[in-house]
C-alpha cells in the first residue's frame, strides 16, 4: 500500500466534498473505520458520512483547505482549515485543525482522529457563550 497515494486520494475527496458527494466517503473508509472529533466518536463509513451530511446542513459553503501533510508508514497527519459561513452572506469563518489518519492494506482509512479547539474556534464566536468563554480564557491565561 502506498500511503502517499492513499492520502492524495483522500485529500482530493475532502477538497471537493459537497453534499452530493458525501456518499463517496464509503469508498475511502474501511468497513470498521474509527472516526473521532470534538463532537463525535463513531465507527463505519455510514456513521462517518452522517457527520458530514450534518455539517452541510448546519453551515453554508464549508470547504477544507489542506495546509500541510506528513507521512510515516501507514500513518499520515494533515493540518487544515475548514472555511465556512454560519449562514449565506455571513462573514467567512475558519477552524484550524489537524487529522491523524491510519490506512489499511487496501489504502482505505481505518482510523481518523481530528484535533481542533472547539471552544476557541467555534464556541467563542457565539454571541452569549462567546463572551463568557473569552472572559474565562483571559482569567486563566498566564500573565
Amino acid at each position: 500500500m502506498d500511503t502517499r497515494a492513499a492520502l492524495a486520494r483522500l485529500e482530493a475527496l475532502y477538497a471537493g466534498l459537497t453534499p452530493e458527494r458525501t456518499g463517496e466517503l464509503h469508498q475511502a473508509y474501511s468497513a470498521d473505520a474509527y472516526f473521532r472529533d470534538p463532537f463525535n466518536e463513531v465507527r463505519g463509513p455510514a456513521a462517518i458520512e452522517r457527520i458530514f451530511v450534518h455539517m452541510f446542513s448546519q453551515v453554508d459553503s464549508p470547504r477544507f483547505v489542506i495546509l500541510e501533510r506528513a507521512v510515516d508508514g501507514d500513518t499520515a497527519w494533515l493540518t487544515w482549515d475548514l472555511e465556512y459561513r454560519a449562514r449565506p452572506g455571513a462573514p467567512l469563518r475558519r477552524i484550524h485543525g489537524a487529522s491523524q489518519l491510519r490506512f489499511d492494506a487496501d489504502g482505505r482509512v481505518r482510523h481518523h482522529r481530528d484535533y481542533w479547539d472547539a471552544a476557541g474556534e467555534l464556541y467563542e464566536t457565539l454571541p452569549l457563550l462567546g463572551g463568557v468563554l473569552r472572559m474565562l480564557r483571559k482569567r486563566l491565561a498566564a500573565r
